[in-house]
């Protein structure tokens, strides 16, 4: 499970708008002098928004400490389905086009065909986002700051 803490902006009915208190991720020397700034890569197109919705299942007030909890394996599941069925399927695309090219413009047939396969990976992309079962897969809960994330998925 990864944990990251956080504090409750405010709270809509079942919903708590929660702001991630500590960055997490590299080895903690990204502004230190000799650091590699890794993190800095997020910020590329400009700061991230920190604040975020989620389900309200601890009855949550504004100012409450939590944790939020991300099963193990989903931002990986997440990356492979964005970007990784998008190559694959541009580079089958490619191939498809160039074997049916036959004597003609190859270069041409392959680049339609890669075209066509990030077109359908698009498609699936987004059909595959308003999929109930693969957004619970996806799914950011909270826990109490002294209590423990606990695993439904990974």
């Amino acid at each position: 499970m990864i944990e990251a803490p956080a504090e409750v902006v405010r709270v809509e009915r079942d919903r708590a708008w929660v702001r991630v208190t500590e960055r997490q991720g590299g080895c903690g020397r990204c502004d230190e002098p000799g650091g590699c700034r890794s993190m800095r890569i997020t910020e590329a197109f400009g700061p991230s928004n920190s604040v975020f919705a989620v389900q309200d299942t601890l009855g949550v007030q504004q100012g409450d400490r939590v944790r939020l909890c991300i099963p193990e394996h989903a931002p990986l599941r997440a990356a492979m389905m964005s970007y990784g069925l998008g190559v694959v399927l541009m580079l089958l695309g490619a191939a498809l086009g160039n074997q049916l090219a036959g004597t003609g413009n190859a270069d041409v047939h392959a680049a339609v065909g890669a075209a066509g396969g990030l077109l359908l990976a698009y498609v699936l992309n987004r059909t595959l986002a308003r999929s109930r079962r693969w957004r619970g897969m996806l799914t950011v809960s909270m826990a109490r700051e002294t209590g423990e994330c606990l695993s439904t998925r990974s």
